[in-house]
């Protein structure tokens, strides 16, 4: 890790899904395994889980082992938690979150979204060679001039803040 340590916040049921047995079982183990990332990292670490069915009337934070764990407030979901943080504060973020909404929010607020699935490979470890898996852009902006091959502004992001991860 080089530099400042990276503010990373997370879609929690996004990237652990919730079709589980015991759904509480896989929440606790993945906590656990960001708190042992955070120890490897240095980074600051959010992770917001949905709470708006049965959670309590304003949303609940802890901090366990470095990781500060949100849950949202009855009636409000955790994409609605995650972009009042990334819109109140001036750090930048990296979201990790596979919510099309979530992303294109991050942008506007000046934050780096990445998918669930790139952040679950970064906790795996990188590919052979230490490469990780291209980000399929599904956005076509209007046509550029100049170099062909040369990144996106966007790609550009998201590998500096893969790198941070």
């Amino acid at each position: 890790m080089t530099g400042a340590p990276a503010n990373i916040i997370i879609d929690g049921y996004n990237v652990i899904g919730i079709q589980h047995n015991n759904l509480e079982a896989v929440r606790e183990s993945f906590i656990e395994t960001l708190i042992e990332y955070r120890k490897r990292t240095g980074n600051n670490i959010t992770v917001v889980f949905d709470a708006w069915r049965t959670g309590a009337a304003r949303p609940s934070q802890s901090t366990t082992g470095g990781v500060t764990v949100i849950y949202s407030a009855h009636g409000e979901k955790a994409d609605t938690r995650i972009k009042k943080i990334i819109s109140g504060y001036d750090a930048h973020w990296i979201v990790v979150t596979s919510d099309r909404d979530i992303q294109i929010h991050a942008w506007s607020r000046g934050s780096v979204p990445i998918g669930s699935e790139l952040f679950l490979a970064k906790l795996e470890g990188p590919l052979p060679g230490g490469e990780y898996e291209p980000i399929e852009e599904d956005y076509e902006g209007p046509q550029r001039k100049g170099r062909a091959r040369q990144p996106s502004k966007k790609q550009k992001a998201i590998t500096r803040a893969l790198k941070k991860l």
